[in-house]
């Protein structure tokens, strides 16, 4: 399904058309002047205020190469490819074109949005004891770092997709800055230098080592020059020959000869990844004040995010503000109801029957929301209409992951959050970019009591993801913002937080994206502790929210809403994003 400006005939659940239409808009007057108090102090960050074009990325780099092909006359999606072969080479740790993707885009012209699942598909040798050794599962690590660990990569595959459907210009004119880069040279940032030098296991390998280490035998430091031979050539061919040569010409079986190398060999083929498809899928879209929020559907978990907006409307303490201990403390028990259905129930929908209806459906919300006042620690899944008898879940999802937003003269937008997993993926480098260690993103244990889980292994099957890439419509269907973020399963608390910090609490998205992260996954509690307030801290605490410093994947979220004539942008301070206009 495609969503155009007759959207309400292609909700999945019209029936929602007419509570959402009488649906107040929270007190955001009072939000404002709340959120701008001293209990709650936003990180400084960049916020910038434009018509557009725009791009927001997570490096300067990437964002300058999407820029220039939107000055060059180029779509927004025509922009997103130079933007993910740059960031692969810059911010290696978090995405790559041996990776995977989910694609939101935005044809001003039709108002139709496309959702592309560019997600890793596992072989076709794969079975549900794929991280199983010994009759036993292997330790996290072990598996990130064996071949097992690596899917059909997506990324390039979708993106081309993609730019056949809405690029302006040649697929072989959008890898010349990353082709340049990669060949003279880029500055190492201190983020990236971080990740070099930290103790990350995928970062000492020896395929990383080699490519991380000076000829003075010291490691590559913020401010050096890094070159990478190896992905020019690669970025070339991909320019020249299409996708073809990663898919079925020597790339793909540079892959799979990494792959098969030990310890403990993976079992992708050539001709798995050969095979490998991007798919169109019908954006999932449901209405939430004043607005109607678009996500892609499983096997990514943006349906989690809608489930909580659907719960925050009906719960009152969400509208008293950012700085009220009332509204985070409701803001972290919806989180717990959200992760609780999510971490049962989805998976990739090809393979087992995701609830959605039953997940959205107005009673059933309103069932789980009612739960919100007795919430103070880990709840149980709830029981949708159409659940299926699944297992428990037993998946971990670090972090290692990047988004961004570009919207082109003409109004076309792209929203789109890409991956290798974990940092630097699994660790090995083939020609120039890292593999990814996606297949670590099943459930390693695949059953329970004879159910198997949602997000068990199966051959050809998607695993489950956090990547929520969303945009924003207006009553009329017209675009109004986009918005994502990195960060594992955190995901889904930092970008329902920004959405609420800036639908809900009426903040410029820079502040909406700077407000501290709170993150509640059963048991797990993380937060941007030392930007919440005392009071917020303690009312947490007493709700069984007790606040430790967020160990999930920072948030890099990057966003813009439209607003008095003018693209509100902004970029997340915890990260090296910008957003650079035209």
């Amino acid at each position: 399904m495609r969503l155009d400006r007759r959207f309400a005939a292609a909700l999945l659940v019209p029936a929602m058309l007419t509570a959402w239409q009488a649906a107040p808009v929270s007190a955001v007057a009072q939000s404002a002047v709340q959120a701008r108090s001293a209990q709650v102090q936003p990180i400084q960050a960049r916020a910038v205020q434009a018509r557009g074009p725009l791009v927001a990325a997570a490096n300067p780099l990437a964002a300058e190469a999407g820029m220039a092909v939107l000055r060059r006359g180029g779509s927004a999606v025509d922009a997103a490819v130079a933007v993910q072969a740059v960031l692969g080479l810059v911010e290696p740790q978090s995405s790559g074109l041996g990776g995977g993707a989910f694609l939101m885009a935005y044809d001003a012209a039709t108002g139709e949005i496309t959702s592309y699942d560019g997600r890793e598909t596992a072989p076709s040798s794969a079975t549900p004891e794929l991280f199983y050794e010994d009759g036993k599962p292997l330790s996290f690590v072990d598996g990130v770092l064996s071949g097992r660990s690596t899917g059909a990569p997506g990324a390039v595959a979708m993106l081309a997709m993609a730019q056949k459907d809405h690029g302006k210009l040649a697929w072989r004119d959008l890898f010349g800055d990353a082709e340049r880069l990669a060949r003279d040279g880029f500055v190492v940032s201190a983020r990236l230098a971080g990740m070099i030098n930290s103790n990350a296991p995928q970062a000492r390998t020896a395929s990383a080592s080699a490519y991380f280490t000076k000829p003075d035998g010291t490691r590559y430091q913020a401010g050096d020059v890094l070159k990478n031979p190896a992905y020019a050539r690669t970025v070339s061919l991909l320019a020249e020959q299409g996708p073809g040569v990663f898919y079925g010409g020597e790339i793909g079986r540079d892959i799979a000869a990494a792959v098969a190398e030990g310890p403990r060999p993976g079992g992708l083929t050539a001709a798995d990844i050969a095979a490998y498809r991007p798919l169109r899928r019908d954006a999932l879209c449901r209405p939430y004040r004043a607005y109607v929020i678009c996500v892609p559907p499983p096997p990514s978990s943006g349906v989690a995010v809608l489930q909580l907006l659907a719960m925050a409307e009906k719960t009152p303490d969400i509208d008293k503000g950012a700085s009220s201990p009332e509204a985070w403390v409701a803001l972290g028990r919806l989180q717990r109801l959200m992760y609780a259905d999510r971490d049962r129930y989805i998976g990739d929908n090809d393979f087992v029957g995701v609830p959605l209806a039953g997940l959205l459906d107005s009673d059933y919300v309103a069932s789980r929301a009612a739960l919100v006042p007795e919430v103070n620690g880990p709840v149980p899944a709830g029981h949708p209409t159409g659940a299926p008898p699944v297992g428990v879940d037993a998946t971990a999802e670090p972090g290692g992951t990047t988004h961004f937003v570009v919207v082109d003269a003409w109004g076309n937008a792209v929203s789109m959050t890409t991956t290798v997993e974990s940092l630097f993926g699994n660790g090995r480098l083939v020609d120039g970019f890292f593999l990814n260690n996606q297949l670590t993103d099943f459930s390693f244990t695949p059953s329970e009591d004879g159910h198997p889980a949602a997000n068990a292994v199966a051959a050809g099957k998607r695993p489950r993801s956090s990547m929520t890439p969303t945009l924003i419509l207006d009553r009329q269907g017209n675009l109004v913002g986009a918005i994502g973020s990195p960060g594992g399963s955190s995901i889904l608390a930092y970008v329902a937080k920004a959405l609420v910090g800036a639908i809900d609490w009426n903040l410029p998205m820079q502040e909406a994206i700077a407000l501290p992260n709170l993150v509640v996954r059963g048991a797990m509690v993380g937060a941007d502790t030392e930007q919440m307030s005392p009071e917020i801290q303690a009312a947490l605490a007493e709700a069984g929210m007790p606040l430790r410093p967020n160990a999930t994947e920072t948030s890099g979220l990057h966003g813009m809403i439209w607003r008095n004539g003018a693209w509100d942008a902004g970029a997340d301070p915890r990260r090296e994003g910008v957003v650079l206009t035209k």
